[in-house]
């Protein structure tokens, strides 16, 4: 019987304060309240999608922006992932997703490789200024997948072959994501070890 590959986690600092768990092999349930109504619903699809049980409890001081307590929140994602994944034996470490999301088209790729490496393109111009919701820059979508992938040790490629409305390209992105993750994930009955040549991951 193989180890639960969970965590639980908590981070502190004077601008949020977060505590997180998941569940790698869990049915995509969550309870996200950031304190960040659009970052919520990301998040939600992020779990839903890569069947991740996913639970984050996070404030901070958005009353000056909402950059802190989203980044901050990715880097303690990106962690708990880390610390779950374990010794990543018997994963197939690879996956990929092309994703719609009505006129928004987002393909996104994940190595979990060890080696954090972000390639995130084809945002339209102006995206990183749009906000969305009111509260939530589009910038803060590389910020979160930048936070993630850098404490997870994954390389993610994220790109946006189409799209036009912000909440529908931002929206796209993440789930690409998931599912690119849900398979990258995925325990393969077929692999025995850590699938790498070098041994370790």
């Amino acid at each position: 019987m193989t180890e639960p590959r969970t965590a639980r986690l908590q981070r502190e600092t004077s601008e949020s304060s977060i505590e997180l768990s998941l569940d790698l092999d869990g049915t995509g349930v969550s309870d996200i309240q950031t304190s960040v109504p659009f970052y919520d619903h990301l998040l939600t699809a992020f779990a839903k999608h890569s069947l991740t049980d996913l639970t984050v409890r996070a404030t901070g001081d958005t009353h000056i922006d909402v950059h802190h307590t989203v980044e901050d929140t990715g880097i303690l994602l990106g962690q708990a992932i880390r610390q779950a994944l374990g010794d990543k034996a018997g994963i197939s470490r690879f996956g990929d997703a092309l994703v719609p999301l009505d006129e928004a088209l987002v393909q996104a790729v994940v190595d979990i490789s060890g080696r954090p490496f972000l390639v995130h393109s084809g945002e339209p111009a102006g995206f990183e200024y749009h906000l969305i919701g009111g509260h939530f820059t589009g910038s803060m979508v590389r910020h979160v997948f930048e936070a993630i992938t850098f404490n997870a040790g994954l390389t993610v490629h994220v790109t946006v072959l189409g799209g036009r409305d912000p909440h529908h390209i931002a929206e796209a992105e993440f789930k690409a994501f998931a599912r690119a993750f849900r398979q990258a994930k995925a325990l393969d009955p077929l692999v025995t070890g850590i699938p790498s040549t070098k041994g370790a991951l």
